[in-house]
């Protein structure tokens, strides 16, 4: 807290008023959507299994990158809270869809997971024409973004007719661990640059 922040502060306290300070949450937010991301990419690549993924889907990318969105929603960011919150409920609901509605005997088809991400597809759609507002790099990775679900949207739609998408899926698998990186880049280069006080990494 800055000199500054402790005299505006003291002096709600004497009004019998208390103001909350929150740090910028796009680290904790990025984070959790960069590496759950990244676990995904390298899981359609067959790198490993769904472990990972559902962990971090559960806990990281979920659970810490929607209380991201809630405190970015607190400071004031309709898009970041926005983001933030909408795509830790999208890991909560792949959680949901790949391991807790088959663990109870709902049966989820590929025409199911393609609806699924068809209608996130054209969700991200929206943030895509909005991101050029909040910086090229934040832009950049909206567009990966949008890619991987139309990617994910006709590799599930490809299941559901049966066809073979062994090589798509790796190929898939690949754009969606890039997308991840762009979004752990932005997220390190938010937290060296506050830490520093300066520019170290490019970021806009």
């Amino acid at each position: 807290m800055t000199e500054r922040e402790y005299e505006l502060k003291s002096a709600f306290e004497e009004v019998g008023m208390y103001k909350e300070w929150w740090a910028n949450p796009a680290v904790v937010g990025l984070m959790g959507f960069a590496l759950t991301t990244m676990a995904t990419g390298l899981y359609h690549m067959g790198m490993w299994g769904a472990g990972p993924t559902l962990a971090l889907a559960i806990a990281f990318g979920g659970t810490a990158q929607f209380i991201a969105g809630v405190i970015d929603f607190r400071k004031g960011s309709i898009f970041g809270g926005s983001a933030f919150c909408s795509y830790g409920a999208f890991w909560w609901a792949v959680f949901v869809l790949a391991y807790l509605l088959p663990s109870t005997g709902v049966t989820v088809t590929a025409a199911d997971e393609f609806g699924f991400f068809l209608m996130w597809t054209l969700f991200t759609f929206a943030f895509l024409i909005a991101s050029p507002k909040v910086g090229k790099y934040l832009s950049a990775l909206f567009f990966l973004l949008f890619i991987a679900f139309a990617l994910l949207t006709i590799f599930t739609f490809g299941l559901s007719k049966g066809m073979d998408m062994a090589g798509f899926r790796v190929g898939m698998g690949l754009e969606i661990f890039i997308t991840g990186l762009l979004a752990w880049y932005i997220a390190m280069a938010e937290l060296v640059n506050t830490v520093n006080g300066r520019d170290v990494l490019p970021l806009s």
